[in-house]
């Protein structure tokens, strides 16, 4: 019986080689490696349901059947439409550069949008979404990465469903991680109204997958073409900050109109075939937009099917570019190597560079992780501020007084590399200053990281901080 164990977890190391194969980053691939070699059977087992790039060689697979970026645009082009352009024309010469970098890392044209609208919290973004969802004519197309079944959820469906029973095309996507506890008989009424309804397909145990560590993070509403949501904000009661286990939920979305609309559908076609082989190619799924617009916006996709870590290194660019700020808040912050040095060098040539980082955490280890990397970002001068009012949940930055970045994606390897996220990135001195008021005020009731204090905490927290740290590149 001990000769049969033992030839068992010697077979486990077959993993290894699919391992090597993948040419994950050296930290992983070695996270990895001690996983499956020193935790018998379950290392292996846990390796093949998170650690695999399966769902992503699949979405490689049917993006080659379908993409409606290429189908519409097949070649390439540095920006969407002659409005555009024009536009950005009209911009200094370093901004029209400093886009077409940026257009070039994320493989996708600048666009452009006639308004844009910062929503803050959910209080202003469910109102808001309520509105354009009633008065919808032609089709809604949503996803969430979570939806609850609470009354909030109830209200949301509420929505969807009176808008199909109009005769509007209604397509609803969750994630199947993020919804796992979404309850599927809430559905029965918007099905009867001949709306449409599709998990992401990263996890179905009852379908005989378990691979669930690719998940689409990406938060993305969008209505008759011509109006659509981009953000951090899900559907639930926790959002409007009814939980008194969390208390306030900040988070931020972004409400645009315009060409960009037409670009966002083609993301959310690009997921939709994915989850359900359906494709969206009718022409009337992206209309005529206005010739008049104000504010160039690039689209920044990221997810393991997406070559060159985009997301990573237009937070990195931004970094680069700026000259007076850069402020940056993220749920979850656990920095790579890449972008750690980046926000070093940023603040030791002068940049006001800030971090605001939720204190509290519906996975708390992922907070002792992140405070492993203020000791060097504090010595080299980023200030660091933790929320403590309840959760902190917005992904934003700024850099100087035009350029905002917002979105899905946290500061982490999850974000990074592993989940399938959408930010939005503008040029509009208005939006960044809104946003900077609502830093201010963050700030202001957050608690700023002092070095000297901080240095001294107690070793029990040293400990755990050196002892999870390695765990980054599994997060």
């Amino acid at each position: 019986m001990k000769t049969f164990l033992i030839l068992c977890y010697f077979s486990t190391w077959l993993a290894i080689p699919f391992l090597l194969k993948l040419k994950k980053r050296p930290a992983a691939t070695l996270a990895w490696l001690w996983t499956i070699i020193f935790i018998p059977f379950l290392g292996p087992l846990v390796y093949f349901c998170i650690g695999t790039d399966r769902l992503k060689r699949k979405r490689l697979q049917r993006r080659q059947l379908f993409s409606a970026h290429h189908l519409r645009r097949p070649s390439s082009a540095s920006t969407s439409d002659e409005s555009t352009s024009l536009l950005l024309k009209q911009l200094p010469k370093s901004d029209h550069q400093f886009f077409r970098l940026l257009s070039r890392l994320n493989q996708l044209p600048v666009s452009s949008a006639s308004e844009i609208r910062v929503l803050c919290d959910a209080v202003q973004f469910y109102p808001a979404l309520e509105e354009e969802i009633r008065r919808a004519k032609h089709y809604i197309h949503i996803e969430f990465y979570t939806c609850n079944s609470d009354p909030s959820g109830v209200r949301f469906l509420g929505w969807l469903t009176a808008a199909a029973q109009r005769g509007v095309k209604v397509r609803l996507m969750l994630d199947e991680m993020g919804s796992h506890s979404f309850n599927e008989k809430l559905l029965v009424d918007l099905l009867k109204a001949g709306g449409q309804f599709s998990w992401f397909q990263s996890f179905d145990p009852k379908r005989y997958r378990f691979f669930f560590n690719l998940r689409n993070h990406r938060k993305l509403q969008i209505l008759d073409g011509k109006t659509a949501f981009v953000g951090g904000m899900n559907i639930g009661d926790d959002y409007l900050g009814l939980n008194p286990k969390i208390g306030t939920w900040r988070d931020i979305q972004v409400q645009v109109n315009g060409p960009i609309a037409s670009e966002l559908q083609e993301v959310f076609a690009d997921d939709w075939f994915f989850a359900t082989g359906e494709k969206l190619d009718d022409p009337g799924y992206y209309p005529t937009q206005p010739k008049e617009v104000k504010n160039p916006v690039l689209i920044v996709l990221g997810g393991p099917d997406i070559r060159n870590e985009p997301i990573s290194k237009s937070v990195v660019s931004l970094l680069n570019e700026a000259r007076d700020r850069v402020w940056i808040s993220a749920g979850y912050f656990v920095p790579d190597d890449i972008l750690l040095t980046a926000l070093e060098i940023a603040a030791s040539r002068g940049v006001d560079v800030r971090l605001l980082i939720s204190g509290k955490n519906d996975h708390p280890f992922v907070v002792t992780v992140g405070r492993s990397y203020y000791g060097q970002l504090l010595t080299a001068g980023v200030r660091i501020f933790e929320y403590g009012e309840g959760m902190y949940h917005s992904k934003v930055a700024l850099a100087d007084d035009c350029w905002s970045m917002v979105g899905s994606a946290n500061l982490d390897y999850r974000s990074m590399r592993l989940n399938f996220e959408l930010n939005l990135l503008f040029h509009a001195p208005e939006q960044n200053k809104n946003l900077a008021d609502i830093f201010e005020r963050d700030f202001n009731v957050s608690r700023e990281i002092d070095e000297k204090t901080f240095s001294q905490r107690s070793g029990k927290e040293k400990a755990m901080e050196c002892l999870l740290r390695p765990l980054s590149p599994m997060l």
